[in-house]
């Protein structure tokens, strides 16, 4: 707060602000949206594959995000109205645990998109061998490892996120992730574009083959969405904390409220893209919405 006021004295930008009504409304319908995917995985027994687990990581962190940005609103429009004190030992301890909370969504969903990356690229190169590499006991197992990590690594961060020797690696992490994933993306791509020539001929080749990609194009779409959404509420980290004086940092982080809806959009977002991909989802779904056997 201290930072925004200074940063409208440097500057000329106007300070964006999202309407609390447009604000709470997204966060809703994100946390709704996940929380029916999570409930849909886990009543139809078909869903219950290493694929769709990953799936359901990625919408617990979602749903954190969305959660989180609430609670952070909550807690400004309480400060304001002075029911708490923004410099209290109880409004510390609170704000820790919300920034605890955006970490442990931001890394969640960087190491579940990574899950299903590997996934989608075990499933196209390695079918015939794939239910013996990717077991549902070693897709829990994975999952326990990048929660644990990930809980771990957000209370930390949040405990001295004041170190520039904490934020760095931190700010870092974002981008190395994102490119190892398109890493992957390009050799995947590549090689599919190989094997496709030389199993042409094959008669069941196509149908499976054209599942695989289907796939791909899908993790594709979760990885742009996650980008756009994500990125520019981290550069407005990196700018708050190496550049705060700086007028055009200061113009940018006036656009604070717009980054932060847009993580709460990327909560929205993907479940959409699971109902209209999934084929197996949507069948779900009707049958939850029209109540049918």
């Amino acid at each position: 707060e201290n930072t925004s006021d200074f940063s409208l004295n440097i500057t000329d930008c106007t300070q964006v602000v999202v309407p609390e009504e447009v604000f709470f409304t997204v966060a809703a319908a994100g946390i709704l949206e996940n929380l029916l995917v999570l409930i849909t995985v886990v009543r139809n027994k078909n869903l219950h594959l290493p694929m769709y687990f990953f799936i359901c990581s990625l919408a617990i962190s979602d749903m954190l995000g969305s959660l989180y940005k609430t609670l952070e609103n909550i807690f400004i429009i309480l400060c304001k109205m002075g029911y708490l004190t923004p410099r209290g030992d109880f409004e510390k301890k609170l704000d820790d645990a919300m920034d605890s909370m955006f970490i442990l969504s931001l890394l969640g969903s960087i190491f579940s998109l990574l899950a299903i990356a590997a996934d989608r690229y075990i499933t196209i190169f390695y079918a015939l061998r794939y239910h013996n590499i990717m077991t549902l006991r070693r897709a829990l197992v994975i999952l326990a490892i990048i929660w644990t990590f990930c809980a771990g690594s957000s209370i930390a961060i949040a405990l001295f996120s004041y170190e520039a020797a904490t934020v760095i690696p931190f700010t870092i992490l974002f981008p190395l992730m994102m490119f190892f994933i398109l890493c992957l993306y390009v050799h995947m791509f590549l090689l599919a574009r190989s094997h496709a020539k030389k199993i042409a001929s094959l008669p069941t080749s196509t149908a499976h083959q054209r599942t695989n990609m289907k796939g791909a194009i899908t993790l594709t779409i979760f990885l742009g969405v996650f980008l756009c959404c994500w990125a520019p509420f981290v550069l407005h980290i990196l700018l708050a904390r190496f550049c705060p004086h700086n007028p055009y940092c200061a113009c940018y982080m006036s656009i604070f409220h717009v980054n932060g809806t847009l993580i709460m959009c990327n909560a929205i977002i993907d479940p959409m893209i699971f109902a209209f991909r999934s084929p197996e989802l949507r069948s779900t779904f009707k049958k939850m919405f029209c109540c049918t056997r």
